[in-house]
């Protein structure tokens, strides 16, 4: 029962509070039903989709080795995102079929604008927290 007693931990691990929108991006069968119903019971509402025309707070980028370009998945994150927001890409652990590589992740995310601030692991997924910049102070 590790599994269960971890679920009740993703929407904390993950910084994700009550009323934030999350959004979710590369849903297959594969992805982590536990965590995804502790961030829906976090939020207190459902994870929105990529057809959503709602500002972002999280988005959970669900990705695997041959799911196509990380950058242009991450452009795409980052459209509705609000400027404090922030994106998760959640990948299978090593050993896990579809695997991908830290480095991808470590590479992609500047040339889509972001910064990765950390990572964790979330039972057979790893998560990469990815952040916009924050806008320089203007000065007088």
């Amino acid at each position: 029962m590790v599994a269960a007693a971890d679920a009740q931990n993703y929407a904390q691990k993950l910084g994700i509070t009550h009323g934030l929108v999350v959004q979710e991006l590369g849903w297959d069968e594969d992805v982590d039903d536990d965590l995804r119903a502790d961030v829906e019971d976090a939020i207190g509402g459902e994870l929105v989709d990529e057809d959503s025309d709602e500002v972002i707070d999280v988005v959970l980028l669900w990705w695997r080795d041959g799911d196509g370009d990380l950058v242009d998945a991450l452009m795409d994150a980052i459209a509705p995102l609000a400027d404090e927001g922030f994106v998760w890409v959640l990948t299978p652990k090593t050993g896990q079929p579809g695997h991908v590589e830290p480095s991808e992740i470590a590479e992609s995310a500047p040339t889509a604008g972001l910064t990765q601030t950390s990572a964790i692991s979330l039972g057979s997924w790893a998560g990469s927290r990815l952040v916009q910049p924050k806008a320089p102070s203007k000065q007088r």
